[in-house]
C-alpha cells in the first residue's frame, strides 16, 4: 500500500525540533571546503544515534543508506561554509570568527538528515534503497562532487538517479520551485597577469602602462559577450578584482592583475569563449607592449535537471504541498557542483524557499545576514523523503 505525501509531511513535523537542533549546531560550528572534520563527525554521530549504516567517502565525505532492493536513488547534501563573517545577532550566530554558512548548507544537512530519520520509520515499506550523500567543498574548485564520484558515491545498484535541494530566500518557507532542462551555468574562472615597464607618471612615453593595457583589455574582453556570444545563450564575463604591484598617482606600476568569472549554459560556446579571451589577450599585449598571461581554471559544468525525473519530483511536490506551493524557476547564472553529478545521471536539483520577509528574512546567499525561516526544514526534509520513496515506487510498479 502506498505512503501518503501527508504521512511524510507528519512525520517531518514530529521530528521538526530534532531537524532544527542539527541545523542551528552546524550554524554555529561552521567549516570551510574540505576542512568540514567536525562537521563530519557530528553527522556521523548523528547516524550512529539512529542506526543508519554509513561510511566515510573521501576526507570528509559520509555515504549513508536506508533500505534494500535492485534499485536505489541517490539524496545529497553539501556541509561547507563561506569565508564570511556573520552579522546575524542570534542564539546560533557562528562561533568560528570569518566562517558563515551564509549559503544555507547546514540546512541542506539538516534536512538530508530530517530524511533519513523519516525514511527510517517507513524503512520496510520502501522498494529499494536510499543513499544518502554529505558532500564536502561545494564552494571551492574543482567541488567536492568530483571527490565524493571517484570515491565511489555513486556505486549503488540501479541508481536510478540523484536529488537535492537549496535554499532559496526568494520563495517563502513552505514552497519549493523547479526548472527542467538547462538550469545553472558552467562557471570557470579567469586570473590574467599584464607585466609592462613602469616608471614616472609624467613620462608615460618612456613606459609600458599595464594600467592603460588592462582598461583596454576589459573593455575589448566584453565584447565576447556582446559581439560574438549566442543571442540565445545567456553569458556572463565579470571582473570583480584589479590591483597593481607598486604604482601610485605619479608613478605607473609594472604589473596589473585582473580576475574574473565566465558563465553560460553552453558547453561548446563555453569553449569557444575560451578560446577568444586567450586571443584578445594575445593581440592586446602586442599593441601595448606589455606580456599577458592568461590563465583559466575550468570550473564546474552547466547544470542540466533531467527532464523526467524533474518532472516527476515537481508532481510529488504537488501532492505533499499543493500546486500553488510549487513554482517555476528562471534561469540562473550562478554555479553548482552538483552539476558534476548531473553528468553521470538523472539529476533533478530544486530549490526550498526560506524566506519570510515579515519577520525579516530576505537576505541573499553569500552575504553576512543570511538567515532561514525555520519552518522551512519541515518542507525540506518530508520532499527529499517523498521524492526518493516515489521514484522507487515507481520503479518497483512498472517492473512487477
Amino acid at each position: 500500500m502506498e505512503i501518503s505525501a501527508d504521512k511524510f509531511l507528519e512525520k517531518s513535523r514530529e521530528v521538526f525540533e530534532e531537524i532544527r537542533q542539527v541545523r542551528r549546531h552546524l550554524h554555529e560550528n561552521p567549516e570551510l571546503s574540505f576542512e568540514e572534520f567536525e562537521t563530519s563527525l557530528y553527522l556521523k554521530n548523528k547516524l550512529k544515534e539512529l542506526k543508519i549504516a554509513h561510511f566515510a567517502c573521501g576526507n570528509t565525505g559520509i555515504v549513508a543508506e536506508i533500505g534494500e532492493g535492485a534499485f536505489s536513488i541517490a539524496l545529497r547534501a553539501d556541509m561547507d561554509a563561506l569565508p564570511i563573517e556573520e552579522r546575524n545577532e542570534v542564539s546560533y550566530k557562528s562561533k568560528n570568527k570569518g566562517v558563515m554558512h551564509a549559503c544555507g548548507h547546514d540546512v541542506h544537512s539538516a534536512c538530508l538528515l530530517g530524511a533519513l530519520m523519516i525514511l527510517k520509520d517507513f524503512k520496510e515499506q520502501i522498494p529499494g534503497k536510499i543513499r544518502a550523500i554529505f558532500q564536502p567543498g561545494e564552494e571551492k574548485l574543482p567541488g567536492g562532487a568530483l571527490e565524493m564520484i571517484e570515491q565511489g558515491a555513486l556505486e549503488s545498484e540501479g541508481l536510478l538517479g540523484i536529488i537535492a535541494l537549496h535554499v532559496f530566500p526568494d520563495l517563502p518557507a513552505n514552497h519549493l520551485g523547479f526548472r527542467s532542462g538547462k538550469y545553472m551555468a558552467s562557471a570557470d574562472e579567469i586570473y590574467i597577469r599584464i607585466e609592462g615597464k613602469g616608471g614616472h607618471g609624467a613620462t608615460p612615453h618612456l613606459c609600458a602602462d599595464p594600467i592603460t593595457a588592462a582598461a583596454g583589455l576589459i573593455n575589448e574582453l566584453q565584447k565576447i559577450v556582446s559581439r560574438k556570444a549566442p543571442p540565445t545563450i545567456p553569458t556572463v564575463l565579470t571582473f570583480g578584482k584589479i590591483y597593481s604591484e607598486g604604482g601610485a598617482t605619479n608613478i605607473i606600476p609594472s604589473t596589473v592583475f585582473l580576475e574574473g568569472t565566465l558563465r553560460t549554459l553552453d558547453e561548446e560556446w563555453r569553449n569557444r569563449a575560451q578560446e577568444l579571451l586567450r586571443s584578445i589577450c594575445q593581440h592586446m599585449a602586442k599593441a601595448s607592449e606589455t606580456n599577458i598571461d592568461c590563465k583559466i581554471i575550468k570550473g564546474y559544468p552547466s547544470l542540466l535537471n533531467h527532464p523526467e525525473l524533474t518532472d516527476n519530483c515537481r508532481f510529488s511536490a504537488e501532492k505533499l504541498l499543493g500546486k500553488t506551493q510549487v513554482h517555476d524557476l528562471p534561469l540562473r547564472l550562478s554555479a553548482e557542483d552538483f552539476a558534476w553529478y548531473a553528468q553521470k545521471i538523472p539529476a533533478c536539483f530544486f530549490r526550498l524557499g526560506t524566506g519570510n520577509p515579515e519577520e525579516g528574512i530576505h537576505h541573499s546567499v553569500h552575504t553576512p545576514f543570511f538567515d532561514i525561516d525555520e519552518q522551512a526544514l519541515i518542507p525540506g526534509a518530508a520532499s527529499m523523503a517523498y521524492f526518493a520513496y516515489r521514484q522507487l515506487l515507481q520503479k518497483h510498479l512498472s517492473t512487477s
